[in-house]
C-alpha cells in the first residue's frame, strides 16, 4: 500500500499559503519535503521543513527562489525529522546527478544521517523516486545514476568526519594571513577528488536563506567558517587544476551541470600562466610535471616558465601553482606518482616544511568495499612482501581473485559489466599501441586472447567500446570502477632467490615513462605505483592476471585463486533440510501455485555459505535464454522472498494466471520488473506491469500485463545472484 503522497503541482506565488492551509492542514507542523522548480529554465530547489508556511514564505522573499514557478510537497505520516533530512539529502544528490534539473541548493548540510530503520526509509525513497519519474521530474533509474560521473563526482555528497576535519583546516587556512598552502595527503580512494569538488561548490554557494534549523554542530561550525571566508573574500576568483586530460574532461562535464559552476573553472596546468587567482585547488597534485620526458609539451612548458620568470630546468608546474595563486589547496598522493615527468617527492616535502603550509591527511578508505585491510594488503604485496603470511585474502565484502586463465577473467569482467556496469579491463603499459595507427591490429596478444588498447584517450571509461578494450594508467587514474580486471604485464616479475620484485626495462613500452631513467630501482618504483593505483580502482572487486609465471606463483600465496569450481563448491544439495540449508525448488514441475510447490514432498535443499537469515531465501534453477545476459541457461539462482517495497528495476520471480512463459512452468517467469501506477480517489493501482527479458537473443519480447491482468499477479522473490557461475 502506498504510504506517501506527492501533491499536485501548485503555483509558487502569494496564493500558495491559502492552498496549503486548505488542502494539507494536518501537515503544517509536520516534517515534509518539497520540490520547487521552473520547468522552462529547468532549475529547481529541494528542501525539508517542519514549518512549511514559514519556509515557503522565506523562499518567496528570495530573489533567486522567485525565479521558480511551481512546487510539489512530499507528505507521509511515516515522516520524522531524521527521515526528511535523509530524504532531502538523497533527493538533492540524485536529482542533481539525474541532469533533468539544475539545483539552486548549496551543499552544506548534506549529511549521512544515521537513525533507526534507515533502510526502511531508503526503500520508501526508491518508491518516491519511481513516482517522480512518472511525473517527469526525474528521468533515470537509481542504478543508472549510481554509475554516472555526475553522481560519483557530484559536489552534493555527505563528507566523512575525516573530510570535514580537512575542510575546516582549509577554511581556517583561507582566513589565516600567515598561511598560503593547504597540502592534503590521501591515498587512492580516500575522497580527495570529492573533497576538492565539494570545496569548490561550497565556496560558490549563496548563503542568503540557509535553513539553520537543519544544522548539527559540525554543520554550524562549518557555516560560521564559510560565512567568515565569504565576508573576507566576497567572490573568490578560483580555478580547479587537474593535470590529467581525461579526468579533467570528466570533471569539467560535472561542473557544467552544477549551478554556480562552469566548465571553464576546470583548467590544465598549462593554463596557469594566463591568469592569477585568489585560490587554486589542485586535484591529483602528484601528476604536476617537471621538465623531463615531456614530448610535444616541452615548448609550452618552456614558454610558461619564461613568462613566469622561472628557470625551466629547475621549475615545475607546482611552482606555477604557488606563483599564480594567493592561496592554494593541493591534494597529493606520493604513491600515485607514475612517471619521471611527475614533480619530485622532495619538492612536495620542501613545500610541506614551509611555515606558510598547513598539512592534513586523509586515511579512511571510501571507495573500495574491501576497506583499509584490502589497501594494506596491496601495499604490502608490492612494498613489503616479507611482512605477509602466506594466507589468501578472503572476505564476503570484496571479490579479489587471481586468474590463471586470462579468457576466464575477461569473461567474468564482461558478465559483471552486464549486471552492474562500469567493469573494465586495465593493464600495465607493456605492449605497444599499434592499433592507434592500424585499427585492424591487436595490441595485447596473450595465448589465444587478442585485445586492443583504449581506442580513445579522453573519458575512455565511459566510451561505448571500452568493455571490449583495455585501459591503461593514463585513462583510469582518478576514476572509480565497479569491477577491475588487471593484467600485470611481462615487464614485472618476482625473483624467489632475492625475494624481490624485478623489472625488465625493455618490456616496458611507455617511452615517456622510462626515458631518462638510468636506475632500474627508480623505474621499478614507478611501475609498482602504477599497479597499486589501478588495483585500487574497483569498488566491488578486483581480478588479477599476471603474465609471468614466477610472479603468478608469488601472488598465489596471498590472492585467492579463481576457478569455476570455487563457486560450485559452495553448493551442496540434500534431500532433507539441514540447519544451514535453504529450499531448492524446480519450477518445471510446478502445475499449480508456488504455495503448492512449497508443500511437495520431493523438495530439495541447498547449503550456501555466508548467508544470514536463511528463512528469507530460496533457490531454483533458471532455464532458457531469455535472461542470458545475467543468468546463464541452467543456472541455480538465489532469491530473496519478496516482503514488500519497490520492485522497479529488479529481476523478479513472478507468478500469475495471465503469465505464459514456455521456458518455465506456465505460471512463472523471471524477468526485470517495471510498472506504471495510477492514482485516483480510490488510491493507487497498477496501470501496466512490464516484465522485460535481458537476452542476447532479440527475439525475446517483454511480457506486458495491463488493467485486470495486473491484479492476479504475485512477486515471489527478488533475484540475488547466480550460485553456480
Amino acid at each position: 500500500m502506498k504510504n506517501f503522497t506527492i501533491t499536485e503541482e501548485y503555483d509558487f506565488d502569494h496564493l500558495i499559503e491559502t492552498k496549503i492551509n486548505k488542502n494539507h492542514r494536518d501537515y503544517l507542523s509536520w516534517p515534509i519535503v518539497y520540490f520547487l522548480k521552473n520547468k522552462n529554465t529547468k532549475t529547481a530547489y529541494v528542501g525539508e521543513t517542519t514549518d512549511v508556511l514559514t519556509r515557503i514564505n522565506t523562499h518567496l522573499k528570495s530573489e533567486e527562489k522567485k525565479q521558480l514557478s511551481s512546487v510539489n510537497l512530499i507528505l507521509s505520516n511515516l515522516f520524522h525529522k531524521s527521515a526528511t533530512l535523509d530524504l532531502e539529502s538523497n533527493l538533492i544528490k540524485y536529482i542533481s546527478a539525474d541532469g533533468q534539473y539544475t539545483l539552486q541548493n548549496g551543499n552544506l548540510g548534506i549529511s549521512n544521517h544515521q537513525y533507526h530503520e534507515k533502510k526502511v526509509y531508503w526503500d520508501l525513497f526508491k518508491d518516491i523516486w519511481d513516482e517522480l519519474r512518472q511525473l517527469g521530474i526525474s528521468r533515470h533509474s537509481l542504478d543508472f545514476i549510481n554509475n554516472s560521473d555526475l553522481f560519483k563526482y557530484s559536489p552534493y555528497k555527505s563528507l566523512s568526519k575525516e573530510q570535514i576535519k580537512g575542510l575546516k583546516m582549509i577554511l581556517n587556512c583561507l582566513l589565516d594571513e600567515n598561511s598560503k598552502v593547504s597540502l592534503i595527503h590521501g591515498g587512492a580512494g580516500t575522497g580527495k577528488s570529492i573533497l576538492a569538488i565539494f570545496l569548490f561548490k561550497l565556496l560558490k554557494t549563496n548563503l542568503e536563506d540557509f535553513n539553520y534549523a537543519d544544522f548539527d554542530e559540525d554543520d554550524d561550525e562549518l557555516f560560521l567558517l564559510l560565512k567568515r571566508v565569504k565576508e573576507k573574500f566576497t567572490d573568490l576568483n578560483m580555478a580547479l587544476v587537474i593535470p590529467m586530460a581525461s579526468f579533467r574532461k570528466t570533471i569539467s562535464n560535472v561542473f557544467k551541470n552544477v549551478n554556480g559552476l562552469s566548465r571553464k573553472m576546470v583548467i590544465g596546468p598549462s593554463d596557469l600562466a594566463q591568469n592569477k587567482y585568489d585560490l587554486i585547488i589542485v586535484d591529483e597534485g602528484h601528476r604536476l610535471r617537471r621538465r623531463v620526458n615531456l614530448g610535444s609539451y616541452f615548448g609550452t612548458f618552456d614558454r610558461n616558465c619564461e613568462k613566469l620568470g622561472l628557470d625551466k630546468f629547475t621549475a615545475s608546474e607546482l611552482d606555477w601553482v604557488i606563483l599564480q595563486s594567493n592561496k592554494s589547496i593541493i591534494f597529493y598522493d606520493q604513491y600515485q606518482s607514475i612517471k619521471p615527468s611527475d614533480t619530485l617527492k622532495k619538492s612536495f616535502k620542501k613545500l610541506e616544511l614551509e611555515p606558510s603550509t598547513r598539512v592534513e591527511k586523509l586515511k579512511t578508505q571510501l571507495r573500495v568495499a574491501g576497506g583499509n585491510n584490502y589497501i594494506k594488503l596491496i601495499h604490502k604485496i608490492f612494498d613489503a612482501p616479507s611482512t605477509l603470511s602466506s594466507k589468501s585474502y578472503k572476505t564476503d565484502d570484496y571479490e579479489f581473485y587471481l586468474f590463471d586463465d586470462l579468457s576466464q577473467m575477461i569473461d567474468r569482467i564482461k558478465k559483471k559489466n552486464e549486471i552492474y556496469g562500469l567493469s573494465r579491463m586495465v593493464a600495465g603499459y607493456a605492449w605497444e599501441w599499434v592499433s592507434n595507427k592500424n585499427t585492424e591490429a591487436y595490441d595485447i596478444i596473450i595465448g589465444e586472447n587478442q585485445l586492443k588498447w583504449n581506442s580513445i584517450s579522453v573519458d575512455w571509461i565511459n566510451s561505448p567500446n571500452s568493455i571490449d578494450e583495455v585501459g591503461c594508467i593514463h585513462t583510469t587514474q582518478g576514476y572509480d570502477l565497479n569491477y577491475t580486471g588487471v593484467i600485470i604485464g611481462p615487464e614485472l616479475d618476482y625473483d624467489f632467490t632475492s625475494k624481490k620484485l624485478t623489472v625488465d626495462k625493455q618490456k616496458y613500452k611507455d617511452k615517456n615513462g622510462k626515458n631518462s631513467i638510468q636506475n632500474e630501482e627508480e623505474l621499478l618504483d614507478f611501475i609498482i605505483n602504477i599497479y597499486k593505483t589501478i588495483l585500487l580502482r574497483g569498488i566491488e572487486g578486483t581480478y588479477v592476471y599476471a603474465c609471468n609465471e614466477n610472479l603468478r606463483c608469488f601472488l598465489h600465496q596471498f590472492i585467492q585463486p579463481y576457478t569455476t569450481s570455487t563457486q560450485e563448491k559452495l553448493i551442496q544439495i540434500f534431500h532433507t533440510p539441514t540447519e544451514n540449508s535453504i529450499p531448492f525448488y524446480d519450477l518445471n514441475i510446478a502445475a499449480g501455485s508456488f504455495s503448492e510447490l512449497q508443500e511437495l514432498e520431493n523438495v530439495k535443499y541447498l547449503e550456501v555459505e555466508s548467508l544470514n537469515n536463511r528463512d528469507d531465501y530460496f533457490a531454483c534453477t533458471v532455464v532458457g535464454e531469455s535472461m542470458n545476459k545475467i543468468i546463464p541457461n541452467g543456472s541455480i539462482c538465489l532469491f530473496k522472498k519478496y516482503n514488500g517495497g519497490s520492485r522497479n528495476g529488479l529481476i523478479t520471480l513472478v507468478e500469475g494466471r495471465n503469465i505464459t512463459d514456455l521456458e518455465f512452468g506456465s505460471n512463472y517467469t523471471i524477468k526485470e520488473y517495471s510498472s506504471k501506477k495510477l492514482t485516483d480517489e480510490e488510491g493507487w493501482h497498477h496501470e501496466e506491469i512490464v516484465l522485460q527479458p535481458k537476452s542476447n537473443d532479440s527475439n525475446f519480447e517483454p511480457i506486458i500485463l495491463r488493467d485486470e491482468e495486473t491484479v492476479d499477479f504475485k512477486v515471489l522473490g527478488i533475484f540475488v545472484k547466480v550460485l553456480n557461475r
